[in-house]
């Protein structure tokens, strides 16, 4: 049976958390940098445990007005400092609950400039192998964040995004694009349907790309996106796609 992880960026406060929880099988967690504080935290843990779902970082640029998308020139050490910080924060927060940190999925300009640069791929790479070697690194599909990551050795999930568009080189579609998000759940669930089980993504041009889907996203900022997820998850199950955490893929 195909096996793959559903996950959405929580902890934000641009959606219904709790909605969202009740239907993913993984949550990627702000860690205070983008978005989010220490109470946030906190609280979105906490709830993920009670609904069984995995818990992940979700760390990116110091941007809080921004909201972690607008580009930032960093070192690679500061590009490892800046993702050790906010890993371990969260690290903290879940150990004081008896919850773990099972993955990290980077954020915003941050996951933009890696997924095309392999040296800050790596300085992102080597930031989650030292805060812990046994971290599932989320990468984007065929991104240079999935080369980096095997090159240190960690396991590396690769990500599609169901509310996104792709360009015909494999990479999303910015969002000042007109055509960058996409709204409509059907649309959604037959773009994820057609990754997930012939490992093709379609681009905004109708340019069929190969990749490895095996965690899909729905951000959770979109105002449809409970709806959107919820009907992901039954189009999946109802194709004979098994959702797990992505720790039940590593």
């Amino acid at each position: 049976m195909l096996r793959v992880d559903l996950n959405s960026d929580l902890g934000e406060a641009m959606g219904d958390d709790e909605a969202m929880l009740g239907i993913v099988s993984s949550a990627n967690i702000a860690c205070g940098f983008h978005a989010g504080n220490a109470m946030v935290m906190t609280h979105t843990v906490q709830a993920a445990l009670a609904k069984g779902v995995g818990i992940g970082a979700h760390p990116g640029y110091a941007d809080l007005e921004g909201f972690g998308r607008r580009p930032m020139a960093l070192s690679s050490a500061e590009i490892e400092a800046i993702m050790a910080y906010q890993i371990g924060a969260l690290q903290g927060i879940a150990k004081a609950h008896n919850a773990m940190v099972r993955h990290v999925k980077p954020h915003g300009a941050l996951s933009n400039l890696a997924a095309i640069d392999l040296e800050v791929a790596l300085s992102v790479a080597r930031a989650i192998h030292a805060s812990d070697p046994g971290l599932i690194f989320l990468a984007p599909a065929g991104s240079a964040m999935v080369t980096a990551g095997h090159k240190l050795g960690l396991f590396v999930a690769e990500e599609v995004f169901a509310d996104r568009n792709y360009d015909d080189h494999g990479n999303l579609v910015p969002r000042s694009h007109p055509q960058a998000m996409v709204h409509d759940p059907n649309q959604a669930a037959a773009n994820v349907l057609r990754m997930v089980t012939q490992g093709l993504l379609r681009s905004v041009n109708g340019k069929d790309i190969p990749c490895r889907a095996q965690s899909v996203c729905v951000h959770g900022d979109d105002t449809n996106a409970v709806t959107l997820a919820r009907h992901l998850r039954e189009t999946l199950t109802a194709a004979g796609v098994d959702i797990v955490p992505l720790a039940g893929l590593a």
